[in-house]
C-alpha cells in the first residue's frame, strides 16, 4: 500500500490548510476535496511522511448536507485532481459551514498551541452572492504555450479556466482568459478602489514603478501598482475598525513610543492616528523600503507619524539593547500593532515584545496557527488575551483574518 492506491474513507475532521482527516487502520490520513462527516474514494498522493498520508478526493460516495455544487466549475471534484483549479478549496462547502470550520481551526489552534479556551466567531463581510465577487488582486500562470490560468492545487500545472468567480467584476472583465501571451510568466490582475483596474502581463524584466491609489473611508493611501494590499474589497476596512476597537482607551498614550509592525504603507498606523488624533506619535516598521517611502506620505496627517525601512525584528532588537531609561519608559506606556505575514511573528520579536513590555498589543494574523503559537508566547511573558475577533476575508477558501488584543496581567 503507498502512493496511488485507492481507499474509502470516513472524513472526521478539518484541519488547518484547507484539508480534512481520515484514519485507514490507524494511520492518518489528511483528504482534499472533501468535509467532515462525508465518505469518500481517495487516492493515495503522498506516503512519504511515517505518520501521515495525503490524498486527494476522487468521488464522494456519502455527500454531507453542507455539500453545494463548487462555486468555481474548473475546482470541481468532478475533475481529475491533477485539473482541478487551486485557490478555492472550501467553494464545495456552504457558506455557513466554512466559517464554523475556521472558527473550528481557530479555537482548536488557541487551546493546543496557547492554552487558551475562547469562543471566536468568524464574522461575515459584505460581498456579492454566494460569497463571489470579492477578490481584488488575482495572479495568473503562464505555461509554455502561453496559456493563462491558475495552478492546479498543490502543483504547478496551469489550469485553463473560462471564469474568475472570486474576482471583483472589473477583474472578470479584463482577464481576457482565453488569450494567449507566449513568453511571459504570469498575468497580475489588479483592481483599486480609486484607480483603474490593469492587467499587467509580466516576464523577466524589472517592472517600472507605478502609484495607484486606495480608498478607505474618507483616507486615501498611495501605494505601488505591485505593492502588498488586503485583498478582499472591504478588508482594509473592516481590519481598521476591528484595530480601532482593539485599542483600549484606558491604556492609549499618544505622547508614547507607538509601533506599527510590518506597517506595509501605513494603514493600520493611520487607523490608530485617525483614532486617538493629530498628536499621535507612532512609528511604522516596514522591510520593504518602497512601501515605507509611501507610508511617510499616507501619514503625512499626523506631526508625531514616521516611518522606518528596517526588519522588524532587527529593529526591535536594536530597541532592546540600546534604548535608553526614558525611552524605554515611553515604550512600556505604548500600544503596538503589529500584522506580520502568514508565518507570524515568530520566537525572535515576541521575545523582543516581552522585553520592552508595551501596554498593550493588538496582533493582526492570517494564519491562526502561527498566532496560537505567538499568543501562547506572550502568555508567558506576561501577557493576556483581552478580546479577539476574527473575519472571513477569504471566503470559499480556508484563509481566515484575526484580529487579537493583549494587554499586560
Amino acid at each position: 500500500m503507498g502512493a496511488g492506491t485507492e481507499l474509502e474513507l470516513e472524513i472526521s475532521t478539518v484541519a488547518h490548510g484547507g484539508i480534512f482527516v481520515a484514519r485507514h487502520e490507524g494511520r492518518v490520513v489528511f483528504v482534499a476535496d472533501t468535509l467532515p462527516g462525508e465518505r469518500v474514494l481517495a487516492r493515495i498522493t503522498d506516503d512519504s511522511h511515517d505518520r501521515f498520508w495525503r490524498a486527494d478526493t476522487l468521488r464522494v460516495l456519502e455527500p454531507s448536507p453542507d455539500r453545494r455544487p463548487h462555486v468555481w466549475a474548473e475546482a470541481d471534484v468532478s475533475r481529475a485532481p491533477g485539473q482541478r483549479a487551486g485557490g478555492a478549496e472550501f467553494g464545495h462547502i456552504t457558506a455557513e459551514r466554512q466559517r464554523a470550520l475556521k472558527r473550528e481551526v481557530i479555537e482548536d489552534s488557541l487551546a493546543r498551541m496557547a492554552r487558551l479556551e475562547l469562543d471566536v466567531p468568524v464574522q461575515e463581510l459584505p460581498g456579492e452572492p454566494g460569497g463571489t465577487g470579492w477578490r481584488t488582486r488575482v495572479r495568473l500562470h503562464v505555461d509554455e504555450e502561453g496559456r493563462i490560468g491558475p495552478y492546479a492545487a498543490r502543483s504547478h500545472t496551469v489550469v485553463e479556466v473560462a471564469d474568475l468567480p472570486l474576482a471583483t467584476g472589473e477583474l472578470r472583465e479584463i482577464a481576457a482568459l482565453e488569450q494567449r501571451v507566449p513568453g511571459a510568466q504570469r498575468v497580475d490582475l489588479i483592481a483599486p478602489s480609486a484607480s483603474p483596474a490593469r492587467r499587467l502581463v509580466l516576464g523577466d524584466e524589472s517592472p517600472e514603478r507605478e502609484s495607484i491609489t486606495e480608498q478607505v473611508g474618507d483616507r486615501e493611501f498611495r501605494l505601488d501598482l505591485r505593492g502588498f494590499w488586503q485583498v478582499h474589497r472591504h478588508a482594509a476596512t473592516t481590519l481598521t475598525e476591528a484595530v480601532g476597537r482593539a485599542v483600549d482607551d484606558s491604556l492609549f498614550d499618544p505622547a508614547a513610543a507607538n509601533l506599527d509592525l510590518y506597517g506595509g504603507v501605513g494603514l493600520l498606523a493611520a487607523a490608530v492616528g485617525d483614532r486617538f488624533g493629530g498628536t499621535t506619535r507612532i512609528t511604522s516598521v516596514e522591510s520593504d523600503a518602497r512601501a515605507t517611502e509611501y507610508a511617510r506620505e499616507n501619514l503625512g496627517d499626523w506631526a508625531g507619524a514616521a516611518a522606518v525601512t528596517a526588519r522588524v525584528d532587527r529593529y526591535l532588537d536594536a530597541l532592546v539593547r540600546s534604548a535608553s531609561t526614558a525611552e524605554r519608559a515611553r515604550l512600556s506606556r505604548a500600544t503596538v500593532v503589529l500584522d506580520p505575514p502568514r508565518a507570524g511573528a515568530g520566537k525572535q520579536v515576541v521575545a523582543a515584545l516581552g522585553s520592552l513590555r508595551p501596554a498593550q498589543i493588538v496582533y493582526v494574523a492570517c494564519d491562526p496557527v502561527a498566532l496560537a503559537r505567538d499568543l501562547g508566547a506572550l502568555g508567558r511573558s506576561g501577557y493576556r488575551v483581552a478580546s479577539m475577533e476574527a473575519f472571513d476575508l477569504f471566503p470559499h477558501t480556508h484563509h481566515v483574518e484575526a484580529v487579537a488584543a493583549l494587554v499586560r496581567d
